[in-house]
């Protein structure tokens, strides 16, 4: 488990080889302060893709000294895209960076089934949040792409999740799969999906993670809650990640946390061939560095 980013960024620090990532339409001052931070400290090699003359006016104006040879011109968002997602066709990139252009549109050009980045399994979102009052970093999925998933989905993206921390160092997840409540509701679809997930986890068919469910929030987060409650589990006070309902209640547990409970917040889209950095464009500089982290930590 990782405590803090600031333990994860060590971690990447040292790998022996920085992790070289394409960043769309790279023209983004919050983008580039991140892409900066992380190439000054050794984390990621950037190809910076866009407009060649803000790109560049842009660095100048943060006093970077990354390579002219760095940046490839792009015409529009789309060849943009097009070219970033080549890159890592070729093996030139390891990841993938949005800058100043709507997700749609490189979004678009990932899923293109011909020559985008399309694997056979679902695509989802992964926040991690470091909360104050949380002994290590907590993930949450899906806030930020699969609307309502079914039973299958919610195990495509459990197993999306907890490949990409297997990757980032992890050795066994302790995975909360969320309800309301933390019994069996045959009219509460979630419980019923919840206990099923448990249930293939412990007849090996999800594996190299512990999955508890159904189970509410405040069980998952405070063994004390649990204890009064009388629901025994490893999970309860020590959870790594969750699995909410839907993207409604996972992407507002994921703000949540970050504006009314000090949390910082990094995120990547897993299921593709590579990561994908897809901040939101209100995310800070520190939270598209802390991502850009996240990404190279497993890309």
């Amino acid at each position: 488990m990782f405590h803090t980013f600031d333990e994860l960024r060590q971690k990447v620090r040292h790998f022996p080889n920085r992790k070289r990532v394409a960043v769309v339409a790279a023209a983004e001052e919050h983008v580039l302060e991140a892409i900066v931070r992380a190439e000054r400290e050794q984390i990621i090699e950037p190809i910076l893709i866009g407009e060649a003359v803000n790109i560049t006016a842009q660095l100048d104006r943060l006093g970077a000294e990354i390579p002219t040879s760095a940046i490839r011109p792009a015409e529009s968002v789309s060849e943009a895209a097009m070219l970033a997602v080549n890159l890592v066709r070729s093996g030139e990139a390891d990841f993938l960076m949005k800058g100043r252009l709507q997700t749609a549109e490189l979004m678009r050009v990932v899923v293109d089934r011909t020559h985008g980045l399309r694997t056979r399994r679902l695509m989802s979102h992964i926040a991690f949040l470091q909360i104050p009052t949380y002994h290590k970093l907590l993930a949450i999925t899906d806030g930020g792409i699969v609307l309502y998933p079914d039973l299958e989905e919610k195990r495509e993206i459990l197993e999306n999740a907890v490949q990409f921390m297997l990757k980032m160092g992890y050795a066994r997840p302790n995975v909360a799969v969320l309800t309301a409540v933390e019994t069996i509701n045959p009219k509460m679809q979630d419980t019923v999906d919840a206990a099923r997930l448990k249930q293939l986890n412990q007849t090996g068919m999800i594996a190299n993670c512990v999955v508890e469910g159904p189970i509410s929030y405040d069980l998952a987060m405070n063994k004390e809650s649990a204890k009064i409650k009388g629901y025994d589990s490893p999970v309860t006070g020590d959870v790594d990640l969750m699995i909410a309902p839907n993207i409604a209640a996972g992407n507002l547990m994921a703000k949540s946390l970050v504006y009314s409970a000090g949390a910082a917040m990094a995120g990547v889209v897993v299921g593709a061939a590579v990561p994908v950095v897809l901040t939101s464009r209100g995310s800070t500089a520190e939270e598209k560095f802390y991502s850009l982290v996240l990404a190279a930590s497993a890309g």
